[in-house]
C-alpha cells in the first residue's frame, strides 16, 4: 500500500542523482595525466647537472606550518609551537650557504596524497581527487622516484602507509617499513617507527650504505594537530620529540649526504587542513648540505619572492613547493620528472659570482616545462591550451631570443606563466555535461513542485500516479534512445567531446520522464513568505559573501518564518491556543538562536568570528560549559519528548519501553565516549581507549535492541477493557488514540538520533539536543496553528458547528486528532529545512573541506576500519541535517488519529497520513534540490572565479551530498517508518482506516 503511494518519491530521487552524476562529471573532471617518462637520450642537449650529492634524506613531518620553523614567528607567539622546532634556523643562520629555509605554498587540496603526488611529480592536483584520499591509485606519471629506479637508485622507505599505495613497488622490500596513517588518535606509533627504523640505516645497519635516497614520513605533528589542535601541551611535546630527531639526523649525517625536511601542507588554527587557507596551503621546507655549500656568499636575493606569514612581524623567503622537484632532481643529477612545473630553486645553484650553474639549470629547466606543454597541446585535452597557447609561445619564444645575461629572468617568467596558465586549467570543464545536468536538476525541481501540489488530494493523487506508472517508462525508454541515436552526430561538435553514450541516454531518460510528469501535472504558483525563502536562499549561492556567511543568514530566514505563526497566535479564537500558540514559537526561537551560538569560523570570517565549537580556535577541545552540560542533555532529550507524547495520551506501549530505558542510557554512553576522549587527550589519565570503545557500542547496542522492539511492536498506545456493574456491552478505553500515527515514528526518530548523536562531538551533542527540542516546538505549534485556522474556518463557513467543535475542545474532550491526515504547507515544512541546514552549521561544520572532524572515524575502533570509519565520518558531517529531514513525516502524522472524527469517520485515513508523509518528504526534498540548483547553479556561472575552488565548488560538494543523504532519510522514513507504523494501525484499527 505505501509503495503504491509514494513510488514517486523513490523517481524524484533518482532523477536528483542523475542531475547530480551529470553536472559533476562535467564540473570536477581529474587534470589529464601524461605517462611519458624524461630521459637523456640527446646528447646535445643536456638534461641535468654532475650531482652535488650521492644520496639524499627526504623527511616530511606532516602538517608542518612554516611558522613552526619560522626564525620570526606570527605575534603574539605560542608557547607550544612557537620557537620550539629551532634546529633548521639555528643552522640556517651559522652556515648560510649550506642551510637554506624556505616558506613553500601547498597547492590545494592540502590532503597528504594530493601533496605526495606533488612533490614527487611537480604537477598540480585537482579538486576531485582529494576523494582519493581514502584509497588512493598509484601515480602513473613521471617522478623523482621513478628517476631513481630508472638510474637504478636503491630507495628506502619508512612511515605513512599512503607511500606503498601511490608506489607499490618502488621501495626495496628489506628497506620498506609502513604504518597505518589514517588513525588520528595514535599520536606515537608511525613517528616511533620512523625514528626505530631511520637511525639503523644512518649508522650500524647492514644496509647503511646500500640505499640512495630514503624516505621518512612523521605523523604526530599532523594527528596532534587533528586531535587537540596546535595550541596544547602535546604539540609542543611533539615538535620537541621532532627538534631532537633532526639533531640525531644531523649528527649522523656524512657529507655526502643532502638533508631535505618539509612539510606536505600546513594546518589551520583548529588543526585541520585539505583546503586552500593561508595556514594550510603554508609549509614549512629545510634544505641543508653537511659537505658541499651550495650558494655562493653574493646571491641576489633582493628580487625573489618573499612572504608575509598571517601576523608575523617580517617577510621570509618564499617558494613553490612543487619547485623542490626539479630542484632535488638536478642536485642528484637526475632528468626532471617530464610533467613538472616547478622552477629550481635559485640559491641551491648560484655558486659563483655569475651565476653559470643557475643558468644552465634554468635552461634545463624551461626546456623541459616546454616540452611537457607541447606533449599536452598534442593529448586529447590540448584544446584547454588554445585561449592562452600564443602567450605561451610568445614567452617561449622570447626566451630562445634572449642573450645570455637577460636567458635566467626570461626563463622563469615562461616557468612561471606555465604554472599560473596551468593552475587556471585546475579542472576540465565540460560544458555539455553542466548544462545537462543543470537541465536535469532544474527538471527534478519542477517535478518535485508537481509532486507536492498534487498530492494535496488522495483522489487526484491516485488518478495520476497510475497514469504515470507506464507512461514514465515509455517516456524515459523514448528520452534514452534519442540520446542514443544523437550520439554519433553530435560527437562531431567540438561541445559534445567527451560526453559518452550511457551519459547521453542518462540525460535523455531524465528529460523524458521528468517532462511527461511535470507536463501531467503543471504546478501553480503559490506566493508565500515561505517560497521566498527558499528562493532567496537558493540564488544567493551567486555571491560570494554570502556564501562566506551562510551560517548566519540560515537563522535569520528560520527566525523569519515565524511571523505567520505568530500572526495567527495572536488572533487565535481561545486564550489556551494563543497561550500555546506564542509559547511554542518562543521555545523554538529560543532553540534556533542557541543553536546559532555553536560556530566554527571558516577562514573568509575572520577576524568578525569568534569559534564558540571548541574552547578557543587554536584548541581542538570542547568549551567547560559544553562539558558540564553533556550528560544532562542526554537524559533531558528522551525525558522531554516523552513529556510532550503524554499530552496526547501516547507515551504508552513502546513509547514507555524504549524513551526511559533504551535511550537515555545510549545517549548518555554517546556522551560519556566523547568526555573520556577529552580526557584522554589531555594526557594526565592512562589509556582511555577501552572504557571508550565500551561505551560506544553500548550507545549502539541500545539503539539496535531498542530499533528491534520497535519494529515488532510499533504502537505507543495503551488498550484497556472494562465492563460496568450491571452493563452488557465491554468498554474499551485507547489510550494514544489521538497521536496513534505521530508518537510510534517520533519513537522511531529519537533511536535514529543515537548514533548520530555518537558521531557528534560534544558541542554537536548540545546542538542536537536543541534541535530536538526545537523540532518538537515546531510539531506542537504546526498543530496549534492548524486548530486556530480550523476553528477560523469554521466560523466562517458554520458558526454554529464550530462553536460546538470549540466548546467540546475546551470541556478537555478531542482537540488534538480530530483533523483529517495529509493537508501539510509549504509554511510548515521550510521551518523543518532550515533547521536541518542550521543543524549542520551547529554541529561544528562549513562548507570547507577543513571543517570534517575526522576523528568521528574511531568512536567505535581503535583503528581504520572500512566500512566503519567512513560510516562514523558521515554521520558526523551530514547525520544532523538528514535527520531532520527524516522528521518531515511527522508533520502529517502528528496527532493525527486512525478515526479523523468519531461520528463522521472517513475512509482511507491511513491512506491520507501515508499521502501526507509523502508529500512533507517531497517538500524538503524539494527544498534542499532548490539548495542544490542554487549552488550548481553558482558553481557553473562563476567557473572561472578566483574563488571558485576556494567557495564555490565546496558549496556545491555540500549540496549534492546533502540532498543524496536527504533523499535517502526521506524515503527510510517513509518505506520503513511510516509503511510500518501505517500497517499495524491498520489491522488495529481496520474500520475507517484502511484503503477506500
Amino acid at each position: 500500500m505505501v509503495f503504491r503511494t509514494s513510488w514517486v518519491l523513490l523517481y524524484l530521487a533518482l532523477l536528483h542523482l542523475a542531475g547530480i552524476y551529470l553536472f559533476t562529471r562535467g564540473f570536477l573532471l581529474s587534470r589529464l595525466s601524461l605517462s611519458t617518462v624524461a630521459s637523456c637520450t640527446d646528447p646535445s642537449s643536456p638534461c641535468t647537472l654532475p650531482a652535488t650529492h650521492k644520496r639524499a634524506v627526504l623527511l616530511i613531518i606532516d602538517s608542518l606550518r612554516f611558522d613552526f620553523l619560522s626564525p620570526n614567528p606570527p605575534e603574539p607567539h605560542s608557547p607550544y609551537h612557537h620557537n620550539v622546532l629551532t634546529l633548521p634556523r639555528e643552522l640556517t643562520a651559522k652556515y648560510p650557504r649550506n642551510s637554506f629555509l624556505f616558506n613553500s605554498y601547498a597547492d590545494p587540496p592540502t590532503a597528504t596524497l594530493q601533496r605526495i603526488k606533488g612533490l614527487v611529480t611537480g604537477s598540480l592536483p585537482t579538486f576531485v581527487d582529494i576523494g582519493h584520499n581514502f584509497g588512493g591509485a598509484s601515480i602513473a606519471e613521471d617522478s623523482i622516484v621513478q628517476q631513481l629506479q630508472q638510474a637504478n637508485k636503491t630507495i628506502a622507505f619508512m612511515g605513512d602507509d599512503t607511500w606503498l599505495t601511490v608506489f607499490p613497488t618502488a621501495f626495496h622490500p628489506e628497506m620498506s617499513h609502513d604504518f597505518d596513517s589514517f588513525n588520528v588518535e595514535d599520536l606515537h606509533t608511525v613517528d616511533n617507527g620512523v625514528i626505530s627504523n631511520l637511525f639503523p640505516l644512518l649508522t650500524d645497519s647492514p644496509h647503511a650504505k646500500s640505499w640512495d635516497f630514503l624516505i621518512g614520513h612523521f605523523l604526530g605533528v599532523d594527528h596532534v594537530g587533528h586531535r587537540v589542535g596546535p595550541d596544547h601541551p602535546t604539540m609542543l611535546a611533539k615538535q620537541q620529540q621532532m627538534n631532537d630527531v633532526l639533531t640525531r639526523v644531523v649528527d649522523a649525517l656524512d657529507k655526502d649526504t643532502l638533508l631535505v625536511v618539509l612539510g606536505d601542507h600546513g594546518m589551520d588554527r583548529k588543526g585541520d587542513h585539505g583546503g586552500d587557507g593561508d595556514l594550510e596551503v603554508s609549509a614549512g621546507l629545510w634544505i641543508y648540505s653537511k659537505g658541499p655549500t651550495l650558494s655562493a656568499k653574493n646571491v641576489p636575493t633582493t628580487d625573489l619572492p618573499h612572504k608575509t606569514f598571517p601576523d608575523a612581524p617580517a617577510p621570509h623567503r618564499s617558494v613553490q613547493q612543487i619547485d623542490l622537484v626539479p630542484t632535488l632532481s638536478l642536485l642528484l643529477g637526475l632528468p626532471i620528472p617530464f610533467n613538472n612545473l616547478g622552477t629550481v630553486i635559485p640559491e641551491l645553484f648560484w655558486r659563483d659570482r655569475t651565476g653559470s650553474d643557475y643558468a644552465k639549470v634554468l635552461d634545463i629547466n624551461a626546456r623541459q616545462i616546454h616540452t611537457y606543454l607541447e606533449a599536452y597541446r598534442n593529448s586529447a585535452s590540448g584544446g584547454e591550451l588554445d585561449g592562452v597557447w600564443a602567450a605561451l609561445e610568445a614567452s617561449w619564444a622570447y626566451f630562445s631570443a634572449s642573450k645570455p645575461k637577460d636567458k635566467p629572468d626570461a626563463a622563469v617568467h615562461f616557468a612561471r606563466l606555465a604554472l599560473d596558465t596551468c593552475r587556471s586549467l585546475w579542472a576540465q570543464f565540460n560544458a555539455a555535461l553542466m548544462v545537462g545536468g543543470l537541465g536535469v536538476i532544474a527538471l527534478s525541481l519542477a517535478v518535485g513542485w508537481s509532486v507536492f501540489e498534487r498530492s494535496r488530494s488522495l483522489e487526484q493523487w491516485d488518478s495520476w500516479t497510475a497514469s504515470l506508472r507506464r507512461s514514465i517508462a515509455v517516456f524515459g525508454g523514448a528520452g534514452a534512445a534519442l540520446g542514443v541515436v544523437a550520439y554519433m552526430p553530435l560527437q562531431s561538435l567540438k561541445q559534445f567531446q567527451g560526453v559518452s553514450l550511457l551519459q547521453l541516454a542518462l540525460f535523455g531518460a531524465s528529460i523524458g520522464s521528468g517532462t511527461r510528469v511535470f507536463v501531467s501535472a503543471f504546478p501553480k504558483l503559490r506566493p508565500s513568505w515561505s517560497a521566498l525563502v527558499l528562493l532567496l536562499h537558493s540564488i544567493a549561492f551567486l555571491s560570494n559573501s554570502y556564501t562566506f556567511w551562510e551560517d548566519r543568514a540560515v537563522p535569520f530566514f528560520l527566525l523569519s518564518t515565524l511571523a505567520s505563526p505568530v500572526l495567527t497566535g495572536l488572533s487565535a479564537p481561545t486564550a489556551r491556543l494563543r497561550r500555546r500558540i506564542l509559547s511554542f514559537t518562543a521555545l523554538f526561537a529560543v532553540c534556533v538562536r542557541l543553536m546559532a551560538i555553536s560556530t566554527v569560523c571558516r577562514e573568509e570570517q575572520h577576524p568578525w568570528c569568534s569559534v564558540t565549537f571548541f574552547s578557543g580556535s587554536g584548541a581542538a577541545e570542547p568549551p567547560h560549559l559544553v562539558r558540564v552540560l553533556l550528560i544532562p542533555a542526554a537524559l533531558l532529550v528522551p525525558y522531554g519528548i516523552r513529556r510532550v507524547l503524554a499530552i496526547s495520551k501516547s507515551d504508552n506501549g513502546i513509547a514507555s519501553l524504549v524513551l526511559p530505558y533504551a535511550v537515555p542510557p545510549a545517549l548518555a554512553a554517546g556522551s560519556a565516549h566523547w568526555l573520556l576522549e577529552w580526557l584522554d587527550s589531555t594526557g594526565r589519565f592512562p589509556d582511555l581507549r577501552t572504557p571508550r570503545t565500551a561505551l560506544a557500542w553500548t550507545s549502539v547496542v541500545l539503539a539496535g535492541a531498542g530499533t528491534v522492539l520497535w519494529a515488532l511492536v510499533p504502537v505507543a498506545l495503551h488498550v484497556s477493557s472494562e465492563r460496568a456493574p450491571g452493563a452488557h456491552k465491554t468498554q474499551v478505553r485507547v489510550l494514544g488514540f489521538a497521536n496513534a500515527f505521530g508518537a510510534p515514528y517520533a519513537v522511531l526518530w529519537t533511536l535514529a538520533l543515537v548514533p548520530v548523536w555518537l558521531a557528534a562531538q560534544p558541542s554537536a551533542q548540545l546542538a542536537l539536543a536543541l534541535a530536538a527540542c526545537a523540532l518538537v516546538a515546531h510539531l506542537e505549534l504546526v498543530d496549534a496553528t492548524r486548530d486556530a485556522r480550523a476553528l477560523h474556518a469554521g466560523f466562517a463557513s458554520d458558526p454554529a458547528a464550530a462553536l460546538a467543535q470549540l466548546q467540546q475542545a475546551q470541556g478537555g474532550a478531542g482537540a488534538p486528532g480530530t483533523a483529517l491526515a495529509g493537508s501539510v504547507a509549504l509554511g510548515e515544512i521550510v521551518p523543518l529545512a532550515l533547521l536541518a541546514q542550521l543543524a549542520f552549521f551547529a554541529s561544528g561544520h562549513e562548507a570547507v573541506v577543513a571543517s570534517v572532524q575526522w576523528k568521528s572515524a574511531f568512536v567505535l575502533t581503535r583503528g581504520v576500519s572500512r566500512v566503519l570509519s567512513p560510516a562514523l565520518v558521515v554521520l558526523n558531517t551530514l547525520g544532523a541535517p538528514a535527520l531532520l529531514a527524516g522528521a518531515a513525516p511527522l508533520l502529517a502524522l502528528w496527532n493525527v488519529a486512525p478515526l479523523a472524527v468519531a461520528d463522521a469517520a472517513p475512509p482511507g485515513q491511513a491512506r491520507r497520513a501515508t499521502l501526507g508523509a509523502v508529500r512533507a518528504g517531497a517538500g524538503v526534498m524539494l527544498y534542499f534540490g532548490a539548495l542544490l540548483l542554487g549552488s550548481a547553479l553558482g558553481a557553473a556561472v562563476l567557473r572561472r572565479h578566483l574563488m571558485v575552488w576556494k567557495v564555490f565548488a565546496p558549496r556545491y560538494m555540500l549540496g549534492a551530498l546533502e540532498l543524496v543523504l536527504v533523499d535517502a532519510a526521506v524515503l527510510a522514513g517513509v518505506y520503513l517508518g511510516v509503511a510500518r507504523v501505517v500497517a499495524r494501525i491498520t489491522r488495529m484499527f481496520p474500520s475507517g482506516v484502511g484503503e477506500e
